[in-house]
C-alpha cells in the first residue's frame, strides 16, 4: 500500500470479514474462515449497511503508513448481539495486502459473541493461510479499559506482536514484506452473521497513537479514511496534533486522539 500525508494517496479499503463467525469461535477459538456472509433484507439502516457481506464498520484509518497502533479501548455499554459478532480493534494490513497480493493483517482488540460475553482477541492472518484468532481473555466488563497495541518489533522488519496493558501477548508473528507499508487502523466492526439482524454497541477509543518506527516512536493518531456505515456513528473526542513555528525552532504540540463509535439506536 502506497501511503502518503495526503487523502488522495490513502487507500479506501473496504474491510471484508476479519473477525470469524460467532459459530467458528464458539466451536474452537483457533482458526476462524475469513468467508461473507449474505445478509436478508430488513428496514433496518445497520442491516441494509451490511447486506453486501454482512459486514459493517465505524473507525478510522491513519493517514499514512506507520510500524503500529495502540488504543485504550473500552466497551462504555452492554453489546446487544443478535446475531454474529461485533468488536473493536486496531490492526494493521487487510485484504490483499500482502506482499504478494493474498490477504494479510494483524489486528487486536475486544470482541463479543452470543452466549460468551466480551472477550480479549488477537487475530493473525499471514497470506495464503486462514486467519488465526487467539483468546487473550474472557469476561471483559463494561467499563474496563485496556491498552491494546499492534507493534513491529525493533530489530526484526516484518515481525509483530500484541500488548495488552504494557505485555506482549503473542510471539513474534512475521508478515512479509510488511515493513513501512501499512496505514494503522482503529474501529469497531458489526456482523450480522448472514441474519436480517441489527446489532448494537458502543465503544470509547483513547490515546489513538501511531508508531513512527519498529519498536515504538508514538505518534498521535492522524485520521485519513474514515469508515462508516449507514446505522453506526462515529464522534471525536479529541483534537488530532497539531505544530507550530517559532523563529527559534518548530515545536509540536502532540494532543491525544480519541473517539467514540457506536451503533445509531
Amino acid at each position: 500500500m502506497n501511503r502518503g500525508p495526503h487523502r488522495a494517496e490513502v487507500p479506501r479499503v473496504r474491510l471484508r470479514p476479519l473477525l470469524g463467525a460467532g459459530a467458528a469461535v464458539l466451536a474452537g477459538l483457533a482458526l476462524v474462515a475469513s468467508t461473507s456472509a449474505t445478509a436478508g433484507r430488513t428496514a433496518g439502516p445497520c442491516a441494509l449497511a451490511s447486506a453486501g457481506n454482512g459486514y459493517a464498520y465505524a473507525g478510522h484509518q491513519a493517514s499514512r503508513a506507520g510500524h503500529g497502533v495502540r488504543a485504550s479501548i473500552e466497551l462504555i455499554r452492554p453489546a446487544e448481539v443478535a446475531a454474529g459478532h461485533v468488536a473493536s480493534w486496531v490492526g494493521v494490513g487487510g485484504p490483499g495486502q500482502g506482499a504478494n497480493g493474498g490477504d494479510a493483517w494483524i489486528q487486536a482488540g475486544l470482541a463479543t459473541v452470543p452466549g460468551m460475553g466480551t472477550m480479549l482477541y488477537a487475530e493473525i492472518t499471514r497470506e495464503g493461510r486462514a486467519p488465526q484468532f487467539v483468546q487473550l481473555a474472557a469476561g471483559v466488563p463494561v467499563g474496563r479499559s485496556h491498552r491494546i497495541a499492534v507493534l513491529e518489533m525493533a530489530a526484526r522488519p516484518g515481525w509483530w506482536r500484541v500488548w495488552v496493558d504494557g505485555k506482549a501477548r503473542t510471539g513474534p508473528v512475521r508478515l512479509a514484506g510488511s515493513s513501512g507499508r501499512w496505514s494503522p487502523i482503529a474501529t469497531a466492526e458489526s456482523w450480522n452473521g448472514g441474519r436480517a439482524a441489527c446489532n448494537r454497541f458502543g465503544y470509547r477509543f483513547e490515546g489513538v497513537s501511531v508508531a513512527n518506527g519498529p519498536g515504538g516512536a508514538w505518534q498521535a493518531f492522524q485520521p485519513g479514511y474514515r469508515f462508516l456505515d449507514s446505522g453506526y456513528r462515529l464522534r471525536r473526542l479529541a483534537a488530532s496534533p497539531a505544530s507550530t513555528r517559532s523563529l527559534a525552532a518548530p515545536t509540536r504540540v502532540v494532543r491525544p486522539y480519541a473517539f467514540l463509535a457506536a451503533s445509531s439506536s
